[in-house]
This record gives C-alpha cells, sequence and structure tokens, in this order.
C-alpha cells in the first residue's frame, strides 16, 4: 500500500440535527444518512502524487444507518487536479490507501465519479462555504438559540474521531446536492474540522 499523509480542512453536512448523533455512536436523527464531506488538502500526497491544494468531495445517500451500509455516493473532484491526482483521490475513497476511507468505503458499494468539477471554496470558520460547478452547494452559518436568536459556539471533541478529531459545529445555511442523487438538507447539521492523516 502507498504511502499517504494528508493535511486540512473538511467541511461536513448531512439531514441529521445539529450535532449529528452519528457523532456520538448514536443512530442518525431520521432514521436514514444523506451526508457529505468536502476535504480540502492544504499538503499531503498518496505515494508519489502531490495532492497539495486538491479539493474533493464525497455525497452519499444511505437508506439507514452509515454503518449498515448500502450507500450510493457521487465523488466530486477539483477540475483542476490533473490525471495522476484524480486517480490517487479515487483510490483514497475506495478504501485502498488508509486514513477513514479505508474503514468506510464499502459502506457505499455504488459509487459513481469522480467527476471533474470547479470548485469554489471559502474557509472562514462558521461560514465557510464550498460550491462545487452545479453538483454541490453548502453554506454554514452559526446555530442559533431559538429563544433569543443569539449565535451559539459549540464543538465536540472526538478523540477516536475518523474525520477530525475536533469538530466545530454549525448549522447549514444552504445544503444542496444534485447528481445522480439528490437532496437538500439546508438547516440541519453542519461541521468544520481539521484533518491529518496518514497510514
Amino acid at each position: 500500500m502507498d504511502e499517504m499523509k494528508l493535511e486540512g480542512t473538511v467541511l461536513i453536512s448531512c439531514n441529521c440535527e445539529y450535532g449529528c448523533p452519528c457523532n456520538f455512536n448514536a443512530p442518525p436523527s431520521h432514521g436514514d444518512c444523506e451526508g457529505h464531506w468536502t476535504w480540502h488538502v492544504e499538503r499531503g500526497h498518496v505515494g508519489e502524487v502531490s495532492l497539495d491544494g486538491v479539493t474533493f468531495s464525497l455525497c452519499v445517500d444511505w437508506p439507514g444507518a452509515i454503518h449498515e451500509g448500502g450507500g450510493e455516493g457521487i465523488l466530486l473532484v477539483d477540475a483542476e487536479a490533473d490525471d495522476a491526482q484524480q486517480a490517487a483521490v479515487r483510490r483514497l475513497v475506495g478504501g485502498e490507501v488508509g486514513g477513514p476511507w479505508e474503514i468506510l468505503a464499502w459502506t457505499w458499494p455504488t459509487l459513481h465519479g469522480p467527476v471533474a468539477v470547479p470548485y469554489e471554496l471559502s474557509v472562514d470558520g462558521l461560514r465557510s462555504r464550498v460550491k462545487a460547478g452545479d453538483k454541490l452547494e453548502l453554506e454554514l452559518e452559526p446555530m442559533h438559540n431559538p429563544v433569543s436568536g443569539a449565535e451559539v459556539a459549540a464543538a465536540a471533541v472526538l478523540p477516536q474521531g475518523m474525520i477530525g478529531k475536533h469538530l466545530d459545529l454549525a448549522a447549514s445555511k444552504t445544503f444542496r446536492v444534485n447528481d445522480g442523487i439528490a437532496f437538500d438538507h439546508s438547516g440541519k447539521y453542519a461541521a468544520l474540522a481539521r484533518f491529518d492523516y496518514s497510514s
């Protein structure tokens, strides 16, 4: 297996309520999971292939909880990534070179892509956003107190977390996916985290 080392930021969103019970080994809020991750690699590589600056997204529709499998997903990759980088990302998400994908890849037996799309990405704390062509749109915003309307800051510390160890919790002002699988879960769970994976 090729050596892999990746560092950067991941944006997370799904159809669960704020905080997402899956983070705490509980069933999803509504019985199924329709979720997404966007990884922006600040620096890293898979084998000899540099992934510095590459952004990619995985959107999956699972019929139940993630760990029950049966998901159908789509892999989006920055159109500026070259063929070798796109192939490396496909290997990552296919679970071939470690990281969280090695544990999770079996849960999406149907995976479309990679689809090359132009990315617009802004990493700005709880107001981060990403747009991947016309396939994916996510805009984070702080959660709000339902009584006072005040912004609420919260975080989840997950020492055994696969995707990230410290998640800044947010709401999705906008969260839409539209390519093969399609959903709109604006106003639900979102988060932002640093990642540091190696194998």
